[in-house]
């Protein structure tokens, strides 16, 4: 089967794009549906019912809590993952297995070999690539691989078992028994669960009667695992030294990092430890490059924000201001501001706290408080380093703000963030600082200010008519929006709103992923009149819709009208304003 061909034929692609897919398919070494997946030609489902009616075979949904744990033993995990098929389930003798590629001559001989092998008949199905990762989470279960080293650690820790055991009363034994394979293996097995799993954070606590161990999933903690509160000490100390942090120091936080190499690809965790008075506290950030947003689309920005900022970029100077609280997605808006300008002709240096992702060409610097070198001291060191495009971690003391201020007006283009509620707030909180009003509409282009919301995951969400105090509440919005966003939504009176429902490509929560919702305050000269003679909020709010912003709640609702994510969310994450 020519799967080019058939698509082709059923017009599902054009002769241009089925030539340059075949020359792709031929060069790049991936497959076909690899490459329109990934240049989002076609969305998964249309692909895999083409195929499917070609190839004559069914398509295949999964159900993970479905699929039995003894039938993953008739095909080996490394068999799977490689010729990518999946055991469904088995009647008597008759396995039902779906695969990505069927038509594979390779992987049809590799399933003959384990029927032959195993015993078995088979019945092979379709299966889309997304379903088939989702699939793999069977042979990757979190507990029972952490069972698995439990059962290996009680073992070696049995009483009796010779000197291992008096030796462990020393600090040096400790260490070693610490650092043992099953505990090691428990770690590594966390970790690697937190990347596949896209979580963004880990964190690892004692309570009374367990450690927990929770997973941040687009911005929300879930309990992922539970394990017996003996080890916690052993757990800790072992991410204490691939952090090398004092493993001795349990009475004060300490602030780690290290790298662990995961499918050819390094990826960073960045580790807090905190005293409680149950134990020592975890915290690992999830610093996956691969889920780094690098667009100014993929961030969530539509429109006149989008407008608006892609120009302040492009100025050679001035300040581009982020606001809001932590965990908003400030830092990487900076990094994405930081990609478009990354250019072979620019010198660009920042002072981080702390460096989170690595940056090719752009001369990063992460700053120590604990011997004097803050974001001022830092920053006057920066200044002589000619550069044209600085980013300063955050605003935080009157010397930061100053000098910030003054490279700016000095030809410098100065990233930084500020924590504020809103943009309207970020003027005010600079004057607040110690910066003179008069020298801030000269030095600040735009304030972002911005929040993060879950995406709708796709595949599953529901539309449905608004009402009640949630069309009051989309009605209220819209009546304020200025002219040009009016446009494609009207009043809002008879508003469709998408909901989440759950499915197993989202692991049932209805969403996958995180989108920012924005609002982006230009200074202008009518800005700067304001900002000089009466810097209030009210004063600037008066002007920001002269300009024509929309707010958060009303950017998120506008998301939310277009199916980006749910009215829920919005209010969520803008509850404060």
């Amino acid at each position: 089967m020519n799967l080019i061909n058939q698509l082709l034929k059923q017009k599902a692609i054009d002769k241009k794009t089925a030539d340059s897919l075949s020359k792709e398919f031929e060069s790049s070494g991936r497959t076909v549906e690899e490459i329109i997946l990934s240049k989002q030609l076609l969305p998964e489902d249309k692909l895999f019912r083409i195929k499917s009616e070609a190839l004559g075979i069914p398509l295949k949904e999964i159900t993970l809590q479905d699929v039995p744990a003894d039938v993953l033993e008739l095909v080996p995990q490394d068999s799977a993952e490689h010729y990518k098929m999946a055991p469904l389930g088995k009647k008597q003798n008759m396995l039902e297995v779906a695969m990505v590629y069927p038509e594979d001559l390779k992987a049809q001989e590799a399933l003959n070999f384990l029927a032959r092998k195993r015993g078995f008949n088979y019945r092979v199905g379709l299966i889309t690539l997304s379903g088939f990762q989702n699939f793999l989470k069977k042979y990757q279960d979190l507990g029972r691989e952490v069972k698995t080293a439990l059962q290996e650690l009680e073992r070696q820790l049995q009483p009796g078992t010779g000197p291992q055991e008096s030796a462990s009363k020393t600090t040096e034994g400790m260490i070693q028994k610490r650092s043992e394979a099953p505990i090691s293996k428990t770690v590594a097995v966390i970790l690697k669960h937190a990347v596949e799993g896209k979580a963004s954070d880990i964190h690892i606590e004692p309570t009374p009667d367990k450690s927990r161990v929770r997973f941040r999933l687009d911005g929300i903690l879930h309990p992922s695992l539970f394990l017996p509160k003996e080890v916690h000490p052993s757990i800790v100390a072992r991410i204490k030294i691939i952090s090398k942090l004092k493993i001795d120091e349990t009475r004060i936080p300490q602030d780690g990092r290290f790298s662990v190499s995961m499918d050819n690809k390094n990826i960073d965790f960045r580790v807090s430890t905190f005293p409680t008075i149950l134990g020592e506290k975890v915290v690992m950030r999830v610093l996956n490059p691969d889920l780094r947003v690098s667009t100014f689309e993929e961030l969530g920005l539509t429109g006149r924000n989008l407008e608006i900022l892609k120009k302040a970029a492009k100025r050679p100077y001035g300040m581009i201001l982020s606001t809001g609280p932590t965990g908003s997605g400030k830092t990487t808006t900076l990094y994405v501001i930081l990609d478009s300008v990354n250019k072979e002709g620019v010198n660009i240096v920042t002072l981080e706290d702390p460096v989170e992702y690595f940056i090719n060409g752009v001369s990063q610097s992460q700053i120590k408080p604990e011997i004097e070198y803050t974001f001022a001291t830092g920053l006057r060191h920066v200044l002589r380093q000619d550069p044209d495009i600085i980013m300063v971690g955050e605003i935080r003391d009157n010397e930061t703000a100053e000098l910030a201020t003054h490279a700016a007006l000095t030809g410098h283009l100065v990233l930084s963030t500020i924590h504020t509620n809103n943009a309207l707030g970020a003027v005010p909180r600079m004057i607040d600082l110690g910066v003179r009003a008069f020298l801030l509409p000269s030095s600040i282009n735009v304030i972002i200010a911005q929040r993060l919301v879950r995406r709708l995951c796709p595949h599953c969400r529901k539309k449905v008519a608004a009402s009640g105090k949630i069309k009051e509440l989309i009605t209220e919005e819209l009546k304020d929006l200025p002219d040009w966003a009016k446009e494609e939504f009207g009043s809002g009176g008879n508003a469709q709103i998408w909901e989440p429902v759950g499915c197993s490509r989202c692991g049932e929560s209805g969403y996958s992923g995180r989108v920012g919702i924005f609002e982006i305050l230009e200074m202008t000269k009518e800005l700067g009149d304001i900002v000089i003679s009466e810097p209030t909020e009210k004063r600037v709010l008066a002007e920001a819709k002269n300009q024509g912003m929309i707010t958060m709640r009303q950017d998120g609702i506008l998301k939310a009208l277009k199916g980006v994510t749910s009215i829920e969310e919005v209010v969520r994450s803008t509850s404060e304003e």
